[in-house]
């Protein structure tokens, strides 16, 4: 009999019961913080999804080109891709449990600049403080999840992702009915949001410091996998290829697709707006079922369907009917998310041991990605057209076909020995 065991049967009623709940928190999935951290994702990613919802109002208020919209996108986009890898290497040698908070206070000091700008710098200072407080969000929201996750690693991550993804169906939908009818001022309104999010953060942050760093430390169980470093360089080249993929493609529907929907099919700003949320409530449904059926099925099957599967759908977008443009974009964003919850776990077990700094990096390629598409179409949108942005993006998932290279890291993991308990 095991000394847990022998202490179990031993000991009062009241006391294994104690001792019980005790190894439950020790180990379990504590949903009470996933859900947490996942609402902090909502309320963070709400508040991002504010400045692209308001391009058809910021256009026309400062006569902006497309140009100048997507180098708005880039500005938040390059700036939370540029911090986020350093802030999570930064994290993992001195973990700071609560950097949340700082990074909500980021963003709420972003939107209050938003709201008052009366100038395009003063609007590209704005975004560039909301991806600031991105940047320190996400590598330490993610480090939260996996904390919580009780070896769910990719339940815990759709979990945490999902909450983005909510906050960026709602963000569109809130500027829609508060923001377009009440001007650019009230943009400050949602400083109530932030305060909300810093106050949820610093519970988390407790939490953080006394429970959560004891649970990323190595127990029983299969050893990480020590693959060669070569094939680890490769591999993780090859995810950040599949993310080069799915946050261009996604880059054209996020920031052009309104202007797609109003040029193409002449539908009023409100319309697109309702559409763009039908596409993005979609995303957050992929999402949430893409971790589970990685742990279930395999990360590495799961990123090569979610990333190729998209390809017959987006093929046939740009010569849809509006009708159909609104159906084909449900299956696109439910397909196209499922991939990035299983990518980062799949990238955290590449290189155990660097939870923040996989998570900075991945999240912040996503982002810079993102940026990046969003300038590189709008300055082709201004010399050609949206339409033929969608036509040529619409062959993106093409490289999908990179994830056939990838190792099978569960393979390996269920070769390698056991490791013993701590």
């Amino acid at each position: 009999m095991s000394e847990t065991a022998t202490a179990l049967t031993t000991a009062s009623p009241a006391a294994q019961t104690a001792r019980v709940g005790a190894q439950q928190t020790a180990h379990g999935t504590v949903f009470g913080v996933l859900a947490a951290i996942s609402l902090c994702h909502l309320l963070n990613d709400l508040m991002q999804a504010l400045l692209p919802a308001m391009y058809p109002m910021l256009k026309d208020s400062y006569a902006l080109s497309f140009s100048q919209i997507g180098l708005l996108t880039f500005t938040f986009q390059f700036t939370a891709s540029l911090l986020q890898p350093l802030v999570g290497a930064y994290t993992d040698r001195k973990p700071r449990p609560y950097s949340l908070v700082a990074g909500m206070g980021f963003t709420m000091v972003g939107l209050l600049l938003l709201a008052r700008a009366g100038s395009f710098p003063v609007l590209l200072l704005a975004a560039s403080l909301v991806g600031t407080g991105s940047s320190v969000f996400h590598p330490e929201s993610s480090r939260v999840a996996r904390m919580a996750s009780g070896g769910r690693h990719g339940l815990a991550q759709s979990v945490f992702q999902v909450g983005g993804n909510i906050g960026s169906a709602i963000g569109p939908l809130l500027a829609a009915l508060i923001i377009l009818p009440r001007g650019q001022a009230s943009v400050a309104w949602f400083c109530g949001v932030a305060l909300l999010g810093m106050f949820i953060t610093g519970n988390i942050g407790r939490w953080y410091r006394q429970h959560g760093l004891a649970r990323l430390k190595p127990r029983g169980g299969a050893a990480p996998v020590a693959l060669a470093p070569g094939k680890v360089r490769a591999a993780i080249g090859v995810l950040l290829a599949l993310i080069f993929s799915k946050f261009f493609y996604l880059a054209s529907i996020t920031s052009y697709y309104t202007f797609y929907l109003i040029d193409h099919f002449q539908v009023s700003v409100r319309n697109a707006q309702l559409l763009l949320f039908v596409f993005t409530g979609a995303v957050a449904v992929g999402t949430i079922i893409g971790g589970p059926l990685g742990d279930r099925f395999g990360r590495k099957r799961i990123i090569w369907v979610s990333i190729l599967g998209v390809l017959p759908f987006s093929l046939l977008l740009p010569h849809a009917s509006l009708f159909w443009t609104g159906v084909l974009t449900v299956p696109i964003g439910m397909i196209l998310a499922s991939a990035f919850p299983a990518i980062v776990v799949y990238a955290q077990e590449l290189m155990p041991g660097k939870t923040g700094t996989v998570a900075g990096l991945f999240f912040g390629f996503a982002f810079g990605m993102g940026g990046v598409g969003a300038a590189v179409l709008g300055v082709l949108a201004d010399h050609t057209s949206i339409g033929f942005v969608y036509q040529l993006c619409a062959f993106l998932p093409l490289i999908g076909l990179l994830a056939g290279l990838l190792p099978d890291v569960e393979s390996e993991q269920r070769r390698a020995p056991a490791r013993p308990a701590a």
